[in-house]
This record gives structure tokens, C-alpha cells and sequence, in this order.
């Protein structure tokens, strides 16, 4: 998709949210999931930033009218929005409403971020298939860019926290063995568990991301993920809290 070409003072910004949960109803698990990303929104509008990558259960139930709903709240974001699926999702209503914002890869200045799919039809928990692991292989080496983001929806490895890593990604190993092939991949991030948490793993930072609808942990306030990506292949993160 779109390469966004900066003057070598910029320092390209990607803003990630995720597990928005927006649905019929206000009302979703206990708190009013389209007043709490509403707040994330009137935020993000006053960064100045490049891109938002929202990883997966944009909505809650997956209806077409709760896509809709979600697609008029981003409305006044002027930057470019690309979208994964999550679990809670369903991917036809998902593509009707959202078809020009899935991705499979886009770059932001020497940086490519590349999605490899982790949602299995019908189960909460994750797996990378064969296919998705070969793609993401044949992607990083065929990439031109410097460094590589990798997201998904589900983590890929214990979260040390309230979590239930039985609901994470049932075969990290086997995208560790395609990860670990690859000097140019620096991050990767995904959401799912609504907390956030950051790791490294041989050089690689590995990042979740806060729910803008609640988180699971402790933590009571909302919150999303800011990239600065840098030149020479080191994020700058910071997390947002409201």
C-alpha cells in the first residue's frame, strides 16, 4: 500500500489502538465502549501523526451496523487507517465496511509493517497457519525496506499478568522460526489481551496493546500504543493513558 516519503529530520509517528468492541449497544462488558474510543479519537486528532493501525476486534459482536458505526466515529481522522481482524470480528461485514483499510503490508518511510493473520473461525485463541507463516516469510525477504513491524491479534508469548495465555497464539514456536530468520524485523505488536506490556526477545521488541474499551488487568483507565520509528531501526514507545 502507500509509502510516505519524509525529509530526514521527520521522524514518521504510528499511532496503534486496539479491542475497540464497538457494538449495537453502548453498553459492552461493563462500560460504554464507543464513549471510551470517542475520547481516544478527540486525542489522536490533536497528535500529529502518520498512520493509525487498529489490531483487531474493532467490533464486538461483528454486525454490519456496528462496523458502520465504528467507520462514522473514525470519520474526522484524517490519517491513513489500516485495520486487522480479531477474534470478535467477522471478516465478510468486516471487508464490506472496511475493504480499503485492510492491509497486508504498507510502509511508513524505511519501515514496512506487515500483518500475518492469527484469527481462527470460531475459537478465541490464535494460530498462524502453515500459509500465513510462509507469506510472512516470502514477504520479509522480497521487502525493500530497512526495517519491518510485524502485527497480529493475539500475543505470541506468556504475559506474565491476570492473562489466560491459553487464549494467546497456540504455536508461537512456529513463528519464532520465521521471526528469528529475519535480522530486519525489530517489533512486533498485537492487542487482544486489553493490557499493556512490552518484551524482547534476540533484539526484537515485542508490545501489546491497551484496549480502548477496558483493559483486563487492573488498570481502569483506557489507553493505545505511539511509534516513533526511527531511522536506524529503534522504536520510540510511548503509551497512552485516559
Amino acid at each position: 500500500m502507500s509509502v510516505h516519503e519524509y525529509p530526514l529530520s521527520r521522524v514518521p509517528k504510528l499511532i496503534q489502538i486496539s479491542d475497540c468492541h464497538i457494538d449495537d449497544q453502548r453498553l459492552v462488558m461493563g462500560v460504554d465502549s464507543q464513549k471510551n474510543l470517542q475520547s481516544v479519537i478527540k486525542y489522536i486528532q490533536t497528535v500529529k501523526s502518520d498512520a493509525l493501525l487498529i489490531s483487531g476486534d474493532l467490533t464486538h459482536h461483528g454486525t454490519l451496523s456496528s462496523y458502520q458505526i465504528l467507520k462514522k466515529m473514525l470519520s474526522p481522522i484524517k490519517q491513513p487507517i489500516f485495520v486487522i481482524e480479531g477474534n470478535h470480528d467477522d471478516a465478510e461485514n468486516l471487508g464490506q465496511v472496511f475493504k480499503e483499510h485492510l492491509f497486508k503490508t504498507f510502509r511508513l518511510d524505511n519501515w514496512e509493517i506487515i500483518h500475518i493473520n492469527s484469527v481462527q473461525a470460531g475459537k478465541t485463541s490464535g494460530l498462524a497457519s502453515e500459509a500465513a507463516l510462509l507469506e510472512l516469510d516470502n514477504t520479509c525477504l522480497n521487502s525493500n525496506a530497512d526495517h519491518v513491524m510485524v502485527v497480529l491479534h493475539h500475543p505470541i508469548l506468556p504475559m506474565n499478568s491476570s492473562w489466560d495465555d491459553e487464549l494467546s497464539l497456540e504455536n508461537p514456536q512456529d513463528l519464532f522460526k520465521v521471526l528469528d530468520k529475519h535480522s530486519k524485523i525489530r517489533s512486533i505488536v498485537f492487542g487482544h489481551a486489553h493490557e499493556a506490556s512490552e518484551f524482547s526477545r534476540l533484539g526484537k521488541k515485542i508490545i501489546s496493546c491497551p484496549s480502548t474499551a477496558l483493559q483486563f488487568n487492573q488498570e481502569t483507565r483506557i489507553g493505545f500504543n505511539e511509534f516513533e520509528l526511527n531511522k536506524n531501526g529503534t522504536i520510540n514507545l510511548k503509551t497512552q493513558w485516559i
